[in-house]
């Protein structure tokens, strides 16, 4: 079997480091050209320098997504680049310290909306842009299984990813006749570097996540459902919220 994204181009926000991270090296895996874009300008030469250690071609683009002109840029400087853009990941995002609702601070909530829903909808507008004028393209959400319920003390992430997925929805609707697929992945807890303070005793993890299938998930599995979204194994697929989450949303 070739490689599903063969001669396309993606793009990954957030993806200097996790999920990001691990997507974007999938997508050169699989064939894509990859434009990597993350605040952190230096993470995001880290994930460049490992996708052209394994033969791949990919560019930095140091991005705020929460800023209308960066994102601009970094969709102008994708296609200068590679000339197109097929598929891209808006999976930047932040959280929150756990707070009650009525204590949780102003700023706090201003900041996680900001990038997490203000971030994904500038990231479509010109990514969509971009694929209206191609006639083609898939888009993927980072939302959340905190997209699809509530999560005690954390008001201002849980309404950022139900927010994402209330946009992927109203996106997949807008461009369904345009050939333009947008779609959402919702992981739930998955093992990531910023994940590992939480310790892998056996006990602590069944505590904390009363998972059906006894574990948590990997980067490379949402990686994985990733390109599958983006790929057109998944041509039928629009507006669907795709839950990661080893069975956690069925108790």
């Amino acid at each position: 079997m070739g490689a599903v994204l063969k001669d396309r181009v993606g793009l990954v926000t957030g993806a200097g480091s996790g999920i990001g991270q691990m997507t974007a090296l999938s997508f050169a895996k699989e064939g894509a050209r990859v434009a990597v874009a993350d605040i952190d300008a230096d993470a995001g030469q880290e994930t460049v320098r490992q996708i052209e250690a394994q033969g791949g071609q990919a560019i930095c683009i140091p991005c705020d997504v929460s800023k209308a002109d960066d994102v601009d840029a970094m969709l102008n400087e994708t296609v200068a680049a590679f000339g197109q853009l097929d598929c891209a990941f808006n999976n930047a995002g932040i959280s929150h310290g756990k707070a009650k609702m009525h204590d949780l601070q102003e700023s706090d909530w201003d900041r996680v909306l900001s990038i997490n829903l203000k971030g994904v909808w500038l990231c479509m507008k010109y990514e969509l842009r971009q694929m209206v004028s191609q006639g083609r393209g898939a888009i993927v959400n980072a939302a959340s299984i905190n997209g699809l319920g509530g999560w005690l003390d954390l008001s201002a992430y849980v309404a950022s990813k139900h927010g994402v997925i209330g946009l992927t929805r109203n996106a997949a609707l807008e461009y369904a006749q345009t050939g333009i697929r947008v779609n959402a992945v919702c992981p739930g807890p998955i093992l990531t570097p910023l994940s590992h303070y939480q310790g892998s005793d056996p006990a602590v993890i069944k505590k904390m996540y009363p998972m059906p299938m006894g574990r948590r998930g990997t980067m490379q599995e949402v990686a994985d459902a990733v390109v599958w979204l983006c790929s057109e194994k998944s041509s039928y697929i629009t507006g669907h919220p795709l839950a990661l989450d080893g069975g956690f949303m069925a108790q």
